[in-house]
């Protein structure tokens, strides 16, 4: 972590104790129970009972707006953790959650609040993942890229870690290493289609055409519900050659495109019949780089 970095951008916490009373961590107990069993709307009701005894209290707000944000209630979460920043919680899991949370808003609570938790807490691999990925997004690519490593080094085989190693180094200019870590990312975790998506752009943007369109397919795969991805992954896959592997990406995102997706995917169709070279340029110059740039910088 930087050392230049100054104090008044330390999230002043709260003095007193970092855990919860008894009643109210029964009470979290039970509801993160509730969340472990994906029964996010029962979470949010006991909590917003818990909070009627307990109002303010920085725990029940911050797992409230977990509930709410799982259930779609985004602005409504956000003024929960927004609560709960407000009441200056100590504890590092609290802050790294709430803090996170608001930096997708662009709050500017979320800085203290992310760095005061690596402060109180730097082996806490939650901590250094989040601010680190905060960093990145923030443009301060050198210091995220020490947080990334000293979260790397608390697990090196944490599969989000890697991925947010992986884009910072890419971002740094050090491509070749950034593409050996979301390939570790992924080998860590199979399952991430978004990572697969990412890498799959970044191979074909190298010349890499036949290694990026078997990515690709595989993001689109793991990810079917999204249009652009099975596009990119038609394109990539008609400049490889294969053209049944094409054909299904193309009918994979009309089956699923509405409104303005269904008049790209007439755009992406004829694009491919133009032949090979015509679906590599489109993707390469069109299509790919505005959507690399968008997934590296959506924040985890």
């Amino acid at each position: 972590m930087s050392d230049d970095r100054t104090d008044d951008r330390v999230f002043p916490a709260a003095p007193g104790p970092e855990q919860p009373d008894d009643a109210v961590r029964q009470a979290l107990d039970r509801a993160h129970q509730l969340g472990d069993e994906g029964d996010y709307a029962e979470m949010a009701d006991a909590l917003r009972g818990v909070l009627a005894e307990h109002p303010g209290d920085p725990f029940v707000l911050c797992w409230l707006g977990v509930a709410e944000r799982e259930l779609g209630l985004e602005g409504v979460a956000y003024e929960r953790f927004r609560a709960c920043l407000a009441a200056r919680p100590s504890d590092p899991h609290v802050l790294v959650t709430a803090g996170n949370a608001v930096a997708a808003f662009d709050d500017p609570e979320a800085e203290g609040a992310l760095r005061t938790a690596v402060l109180l807490a730097p082996d806490l691999l939650l901590a250094r993942w989040l601010y680190g990925a905060w960093l990145i997004r923030e443009g301060m690519i050198d210091d995220a890229l020490r947080e990334l490593d000293a979260a790397s080094a608390l697990d090196p085989e944490d599969a989000s870690v890697r991925y947010e190693l992986g884009v910072g180094l890419v971002l740094a200019g050090r491509r070749d290493a950034g593409v050996d870590e979301l390939y570790r990312a992924i080998e860590l975790d199979p399952g991430d289609g978004w990572a697969q998506v990412v890498l799959g752009l970044l191979l074909h943007e190298e010349g890499r055409t036949e290694e990026a369109a078997g990515v690709l397919e595989e993001g689109a795969r793991l990810r079917p519900e999204d249009v652009e991805t099975q596009l990119m992954a038609a394109l990539a896959s008609a400049a490889a050659g294969a053209e049944g592997t094409t054909l299904e990406m193309v009918e994979r995102a009309r089956q699923r495109a509405e409104g303005a997706d269904r008049a790209l995917v007439d755009e992406v169709e004829s694009r491919i019949d133009e032949g090979a070279e015509e679906a590599a340029s489109w993707l390469a110059e069109q299509i790919g780089p505005s959507a690399l740039r968008e997934r590296m910088m959506t924040r985890p």
